[in-house]
């Protein structure tokens, strides 16, 4: 069969073998997930383990096999190999490990990372593997809208409904055997929690993740606060609308104003750019991380180190505050690697200023237009979300340095107390991580903390709360009825009325939603201090993560409140703010004006 032959056979049954190719993937996708869940979640006998995983290795060298037909159907095969490269390259990676294994019987990825000393690198391979199919499986859904034009679902009931799969998907994951070290297993209640807490990436804990989760069950618990903390900033109104209609104008809009982009065409591209500069940071936080854990804190060997250093560093940025050791950074190995906790501060910063704010002032391109430009300013929204972080951290610093001075800081040196008092302030807002111990603050400190809490992060970050924005915009109105003023002014600008009833209605929103909780709390765990409570409350509310030690000891009830509390707490504001950006009814009447007497 010469050329010219070849390449007709190709395009004569190229529609069939592509239809034959992705009905393939979507069975093996979705059998080896299965395989591997079950190989990590449920099985224990070694000969059967040994079996599962022959079976993941076939269906890797079967897709293997499906990306050379791919190459070979494509006719412009450079510019494809160019758009696939790290497809390209897990391939290649997966190729060479099976010819190695298999054919040369030289574990090439075994030997490799446990002769360095980080164990368990098959089975790391192997999940990290079939976690990019999976992703590659729901981008390819998404492109072809296979079965969703039936749905006809609404972008913020789409986006509720995805992140309720991810809660009860995480629970079900966290109920398997061999998830957790307990010999029964996790409670459906407690599995829900701390799934939630996760993938709300707020960082309340019914159980000891160090301890009572397995290496398996920390994998799950560190995927599902990356999934949280990556999926609500730049899939929030882009996945919803993308369940609609597909990528099209209106879905560059939606991300447009979501992540306050540039332009339509610059929208285009910002969603990778964010997925990459979030990979960036983490990575980086995660090289600070390992190299600042000191000499006094003791690993098993270079691999744990190396997953302490990533789940902390991902915790981090993503504000869930979540930590492998039983009382946080609080506890005795880690308790004085004050570097370290500078690095976590500043990954905390990163994560809650929002990306809008990172991609306007510490993007290369924007770097680059300031050095020509010296005299361009900070967008806006930049402006407001540093100067308003700033001034929080500040206060929030000095306010704690001073009521706690002879308290939980007494132990410390000037310096170290500083520090400390640096750090409550920067995790209290977002991260929940905590250098002190909570349950020991003065209820003067811990009214402070829900005041800041409450407030919590910037628009189009990791963090939760009512966002900075809002506050600023709650305030600047305060101060113009009082000044009586009829606009509102920042910046050399007028703040539309309509941005200014959001803000009310978001702050509204929250405040009644926490009173209804609490009031229930005092009721089904009455236990408790009321002030104790609260801080559980705005603590599960804005996604930080904050306890004074009593969520493992909470009723049921109690324990589902505050499950209820950060799920409305990390998309209820933002399903708010969708469903009031909609578009109203026109109308050509207008009513006559009434005064009611207020105040």
């Amino acid at each position: 069969m010469n050329s010219e032959q070849l390449n007709r056979f190709l395009y004569g049954s190229k529609l069939t073998a592509y239809a034959l190719m992705r009905r393939t993937t979507y069975l093996l996708t979705f059998l080896s997930v299965g395989l591997l869940v079950y190989a990590h979640g449920v099985e224990q006998d070694p000969t059967m383990l040994q079996q599962l995983y022959y079976g993941i290795d076939a269906i890797l060298a079967i897709f293997v096999l499906i990306y050379l037909l791919r190459i070979l159907y494509t006719f412009e095969r450079i510019k494809f190999l160019k758009r696939t490269w790290f497809e390209g390259a897990l391939m290649s990676l997966i190729l060479v490990n099976q010819v190695s294994t298999y054919l040369l019987g030289i574990p090439f990825i075994y030997n490799i990372f446990e002769n360095i000393g980080i164990p368990l690198s098959v089975e790391i391979y192997r999940v990290l593997v079939s976690f990019f199919i999976l992703l590659l499986l729901i981008i390819e859904l998404f492109e072809t809208k296979v079965h969703l034009k039936t749905l006809q679902l609404k972008p913020s009931t789409a986006f509720i409904l995805s992140f309720l799969v991810l809660v009860f998907l995480g629970a079900g994951l966290f109920m398997l055997p061999k998830m957790t070290t307990a010999p029964d297993g996790m409670r459906f209640i407690d599995a829900l929690f701390m799934s939630a807490s996760a993938s709300c990436v707020t960082g309340l804990a019914v159980v000891d993740p160090g301890t009572y989760l397995t290496f398996s069950g920390q994998v799950v618990l560190l995927l599902l606060v990356q999934f949280g903390g990556l999926g609500i900033i730049t899939f929030a109104t882009f996945f919803a609308s993308l369940m609609k209609q597909g990528i099209g104008i209106k879905q560059h809009v939606a991300v447009h104003e979501l992540l306050e982009g540039e332009n339509l065409f610059s929208s285009k591209g910002l969603l990778r750019q964010l997925v990459y500069l979030t990979l960036l940071i983490e990575s980086i936080g995660a090289i600070v991380i390992f190299m600042t854990w000191g000499q006094h804190v003791p690993f098993e060997n270079l691999g744990n180190k190396i997953f302490y250093s990533v789940f902390h560093a991902v915790s981090a940025f993503c504000n869930a505050g979540f930590s492998l050791y039983p009382a946080g950074l609080y506890s005795e190995p880690v308790r004085f690697s004050y570097i370290m906790h500078l690095a976590v501060a500043f990954l905390i910063i990163l994560g809650g200023i929002g990306f809008p704010t990172i991609l306007d002032v510490l993007s290369p391109k924007a770097m680059r237009q300031r050095m020509e430009t010296p005299w361009r300013n900070w967008k806006l929204l930049s402006r407001v979300t540093i100067y308003t972080s700033v001034a929080l951290i500040a206060l929030g610093m000095i306010g704690f340095f001073l009521l706690e001075y002879f308290n939980t800081l007494a132990d410390l040196t000037f310096s170290e107390a500083l520090i400390a008092s640096f750090f409550q302030s920067v995790a209290t807002r977002t991260a929940g991580f905590n250098t002190v111990d909570i349950s020991q603050l003065t209820t003067p400190t811990m009214l402070m903390f829900i005041f800041l809490m409450f407030i919590g992060a910037s628009p189009g970050s990791t963090g939760g709360g009512i966002k900075t924005t809002t506050f600023v915009v709650i305030l600047l109105a305060v101060m113009a009825t009082i000044r009586n003023k009829k606009d509102l002014e920042i910046g050399n600008r007028s703040i539309p009325h309509a941005v200014a009833y959001k803000a009310f209605s978001i702050f509204a929103f929250a405040a009644l939603l926490n009173m209804i909780f609490l009031f229930i709390l005092t009721i089904s765990d009455g236990k408790h201090d009321i002030i104790r409570l609260a801080l559980e409350q705005v603590s599960a509310f804005a996604t930080v993560g904050y306890s004074t030690g009593i969520t493992a000891g909470l009723s049921d009830v109690g324990k589902f409140v505050l499950i209820l509390s950060m799920y409305i707490g990390r998309v209820g504001t933002l399903t708010l703010a969708l469903a009031l950006s909609t578009r109203a009814v026109a109308t050509d009447y207008k009513f006559p004006p009434t005064h009611l007497p207020v105040g």
